[in-house]
């Protein structure tokens, strides 16, 4: 294993702390990273006007919605790697330039190809973006508790930006037209162009190896059928189809971790591993985005579907739960710093969380503040656990190696998501499925949606009756669901309990970035 070059006396130290420059350079990447986090979900109010002036086919609007998210989750370990290689800044400052290019012609678009292709360019860039913006935050951060204020505020970003995106779509195409949702990047990106060469530090790995080209097919067949399979698996079934790319995905991935394993010059440095505190950090990350957006497949339906609430609405009133998440990473942060067992911490976060769940198995079909409750309760337990093992993961790992340590935790976040929604939206739908009656419409047995346009064709009680049974039948599937997602949360409480105790993060190495090399 590598490490980045050391000078007799190098400007930076283990105790070298943060100045003005740095917290503003924070500030700087914190504005790419909430609009990449946005992109998830911007386009849940702006696809009706998109349908409405483009006319995509069925299958095209699927794209224009999912392939964000696909070619983000692909790239993201190749993104880390090449990263270590060329520099942070540098590949920051190309996603960033690939990322407002994208957003013009996404926004401009005349045909449902065009904006497809926009977006494909788009999660291309979020993938640079992404893995950088931690790895500079890992250079520009050598003191701990610094580090894990700055780690803190990421997540909560992150994790705010989701919600938001939904709100902003909706305000903005209310008042403008569907590309002002893609418009909206170009201020934080431009920015960035011109700050971040002045702000931000370049560094990279002096002695990575070759840049290992196979593995970047690998590593995209590994997670990209994985991804698809577990996102189509809530709503459409565990058809053999959705089986099968899972299957394959799988198969993949242990072609690709056996090359990692033998190759002289990997992608992913399999010594990161041999450390206490890596990879039991990576498999409680994917735990913390198995229960984030487990919730959030039946909460967002439950405000919707069973309160009726409008999808502005819902979107609004989701924005309260992130309330909460602005002081949970900060309390995490200080009470780790004041000598509390970070192991006690992380699993008191997924405890809270568990109980996040409890109140949603509580939850009747007229209960919004106790679904907000329960969402906020959840989300700033998860937000507590991500932030501790995210500080974890990238303090245990080298300087050189923070682009693919980073990309590997948000890989992981990518698959603790999609396994989640797919778990608990499986558990949901059989319970939903087994409380609407034999001799309702088919449409009725698939989801609530498919039930509440039946009902609404049937006459006076008939639809009544079959819109409050379907309704029921939804929050009985939410209540089970719940509880199964408390159960492997107080599992991984456990686990963490176990598995972090006594686990330190390592004394950071001195940072020689490239512009104080230049200096000296």
């Amino acid at each position: 294993m590598t490490n980045p070059t050391h000078s007799p006396n190098p400007p930076s130290t283990p105790n070298s702390r943060a100045g003005r420059r740095e917290w503003t350079a924070l500030g700087v990447l914190m504005l790419p990273l909430l609009l990449v986090s946005m992109d998830v979900s911007v386009l849940y109010f702006a696809i009706p006007a998109i349908s409405a002036d483009l006319e995509p086919s069925g299958t095209q609007q699927l794209w224009i919605f999912d392939i964000y998210a696909f070619v983000l989750a692909g790239l993201l370990m190749t993104m880390g790697s090449l990263g270590d290689r060329i520099g942070y800044r540098r590949l920051l400052l190309i996603g960033a330039a690939a990322f407002g290019t994208a957003s013009v012609i996404a926004a401009y678009a005349t045909s449902a190809e065009t904006l497809i292709a926009a977006r494909a360019v788009l999660g291309i860039g979020g993938a640079t973006l992404m893995p950088s913006t931690m790895a500079l935050l890992r250079t520009m951060f050598t003191d701990p508790g610094q580090r894990a204020k700055a780690i803190g505020l990421w997540s909560g970003v992150m994790t705010g930006g989701i919600a938001l995106g939904s709100v902003m779509s909706g305000v903005l195409v209310q008042y403008f037209w569907w590309g002002s949702v893609f418009l909206v990047n170009l201020p934080a990106m431009a920015l960035l162009l011109l700050l971040g060469p002045f702000l931000l530090p370049e560094s990279r790995n002096p002695a990575p190896g070759r840049f290992d080209w196979p593995s970047v097919p690998l590593s995209m067949a590994a997670v990209l059928p994985v991804i698809y399979g577990l996102k189509e698996i809530p709503s459409e079934g565990w058809h053999p189809q959705y089986v099968v790319s899972v299957t394959v995905g799988l198969l993949f991935a242990a072609l690709f971790v056996h090359r990692q394993r033998t190759t002289a010059s990997p992608m992913i440095d399999p010594t990161l591993f041999r450390g206490r505190g890596f990879g039991p950090s990576l498999v409680l990350n994917l735990l913390s985005a198995f229960g984030m957006l487990g919730s959030a497949f039946f909460t967002t339906q439950y405000l919707q579907s069973v309160l009726g609430k409008s999808a502005m609405e819902a979107a609004l009133w989701a924005l309260l739960p992130s309330v909460p998440i602005g002081m949970a990473a900060p309390l995490a942060t200080t009470l780790v710093q004041k000598g509390v067992d970070r192991a006690h911490v992380v699993a008191s976060g997924f405890t809270v969380a568990a109980c996040g769940y409890v109140l949603l198995a509580l939850t009747g079909t007229d209960s919004l503040w106790q679904a907000l409750a329960a969402a906020g309760v959840l989300a700033s337990g998860i937000v507590v656990v991500m932030s501790l093992i995210m500080d974890l993961a990238m303090g245990s790992a080298p300087v050189g190696k923070a682009g693919v340590a980073s990309s590997l935790m948000e890989t992981g976040s990518e698959f603790g998501g999609a396994l989640g929604m797919a778990v608990l939206g499986s558990i949901g739908t059989a319970i939903y499925r087994h409380g609407i009656p034999a001799t309702a419409p088919a449409p009725a047995h698939e989801t609530l949606g498919g039930a509440l346009a039946v009902a609404h064709q049937l006459p006076g009680r008939t639809g009544d009756a079959l819109r409050a049974t379907a309704r029921d039948a939804f929050t009985d599937g939410m209540h089970g669901a719940a509880i199964a997602g408390a159960v492997l949360l107080l599992g991984a409480a456990f686990a963490a309990a176990r598995t972090l105790r006594g686990v330190q993060v390592p004394v950071p190495e001195p940072v020689v970035t490239e512009d104080q090399k230049a200096e000296a």
